[in-house]
C-alpha cells in the first residue's frame, strides 16, 4: 500500500467515483464548450506529445498484455491567474502531473507492469468538487470533458498498439467510471482483444449491463472478456448510493462471487455480500485513509481499492493473460 506520507494526496483521489448518471455513454462525452466566462477550461491534453503518457515495459518475453490505465481524481477547484475557477485538473500543470504520476501511475505501474506493457494518459479529470454537491446535473455535465479525453487517450492508443496482444483495461475510482464508459465506447473488435476490464472502486449497474452487452461480470479467476468490480468496507450499512451501489462484485482474494470468505495478509478476512455486492472486510481499520468531508472512508474504505488488493490483481492479470492467450491459440 501507498506510505502513509501519502495519505493526504489518497484521499483527495478517494472521493472521485461520485457519479449518478451511471449509463452515459463515452460517446456521448463530448466537451463541453459552453462553459460560462468566470470558468476556466485547462487546454486539451495533445496524446502525440509522449509527455502526456507514462508508459513501462515489463514485458520482456512477448507474453503479456498491453494495459491501459486511468488514474482516478486528485484535484479540488482551482482558480487561474485571472481569477476564474476551474473545475478539472491541467494536464500541462507540473503539480497537477505529479499528483497523478508520482502519487498514482507510478505506484500503479509497480505492480502492474511486469511482465506486461503498461500505458496510462493525464486527463483533465473533474475535480472533487463536483462530485461533492451529488447533484446529477453538474457532476454529469463536468465529467463529459474528462470522459472525452479519456475515450480521445484510448483511441490513440489502440490505434498504435499491437493488436494480436491481449487488452487489459484498469482504472480506479473515477478512473473505474472511465472503465465502464470506455467498455461503452469500444467497438466489438476491440472487445474481442480484451482480456478483462478492472474497476476499482466504482460501481457496474445493471443500466450498464443493459445499455452494453460488453458489460460481462466476472465469474472467477481466469474467465476473459469480463469486468472485475468491488467496492470494499467494514460494514454493508456503509454502502454510499453514488459511489458503490453496484449490482456487479467479485472478491479479488478467492475470485468468488458468493459469500465465501477469504484470507488476506493472514490477518485481514473479506467477505463478499452477494446481496449488496460489496466486500465486507474484518482485521483490516483502514485508519491510514482518514474520512474526507463525511462522505469518503466512513464506514467505506474507498482508498485502498488499488493498494489493499495490488499482489490479488498482479497475479490474476497474469492468469487472465494467459487465459486469453490458450484461447487464441485454439482458434
Amino acid at each position: 500500500m501507498i506510505a502513509t506520507r501519502y495519505v493526504k494526496q489518497i484521499i483527495l483521489c478517494a472521493i472521485t467515483a461520485i457519479l449518478i448518471c451511471s449509463s452515459m455513454s463515452c460517446a456521448s462525452h463530448k466537451a463541453n464548450t459552453n462553459q460560462p466566462s468566470e470558468v476556466f477550461i485547462p487546454q486539451a491534453p495533445d496524446y502525440n506529445d509522449s509527455t502526456m503518457w507514462i508508459t513501462a515495459d515489463g514485458d520482456t518475453d512477448g507474453t503479456g498484455a498491453d494495459i491501459f490505465y486511468v488514474v482516478s481524481t486528485w484535484e479540488e477547484d482551482w482558480k487561474d491567474s485571472l481569477g476564474r475557477t476551474c473545475h478539472y485538473a491541467d494536464v500541462w500543470n507540473p503539480l497537477h502531473r505529479e499528483h497523478m504520476g508520482t502519487l498514482e501511475i507510478n505506484k500503479v505501474a509497480a505492480y502492474m507492469s511486469p511482465g506486461n506493457r503498461f500505458y496510462a494518459p493525464f486527463y483533465r479529470h473533474t475535480t472533487i468538487d463536483a462530485f461533492l454537491t451529488q447533484n446529477e446535473d453538474t457532476v454529469y455535465q463536468r465529467t463529459r470533458l474528462a470522459m472525452a479525453d479519456v475515450c480521445a487517450a484510448f483511441d490513440h492508443f489502440q490505434a498504435r498498439r499491437d493488436k494480436s496482444r491481449p487488452l487489459i483495461i484498469a482504472g480506479f475510482s473515477q478512473g473505474g467510471l472511465a472503465v465502464v464508459e470506455l467498455l461503452k465506447h469500444i467497438d466489438d473488435d476491440t472487445y474481442r482483444q480484451l482480456a478483462a476490464a478492472y474497476v476499482l472502486g466504482y460501481k457496474v449497474t445493471k443500466a450498464d449491463m443493459t445499455q452494453c452487452s460488453r458489460i460481462r461480470p466476472a465469474q472467477g479467476e481466469s474467465d476473459t472478456g469480463i469486468t472485475i468490480c468491488y467496492n470494499t468496507m467494514k460494514d454493508v450499512k456503509y454502502i454510499k448510493s453514488v459511489i458503490s451501489a453496484s449490482d456487479v462484485c467479485i472478491n479479488p482474494v478467492n475470485w468468488r462471487t458468493d459469500a465465501t470468505p477469504a484470507t488476506l495478509h493472514d490477518t485481514i478476512t473479506v467477505t463478499l455480500s452477494p446481496e449488496y455486492h460489496v466486500l465486507v472486510v474484518s482485521g483490516y481499520s483502514g485508519s491510514e485513509y482518514p474520512a474526507y468531508k463525511d462522505l469518503i472512508n466512513v464506514g467505506d474504505i474507498h482508498s485502498c481499492e488499488p493498494w489493499l488488493y495490488s499482489e490479488c490483481l498482479a497475479k490474476n492479470i497474469a492468469t487472465r493473460t494467459a487465459a486469453y492467450r490458450r484461447k487464441q491459440n485454439k482458434k
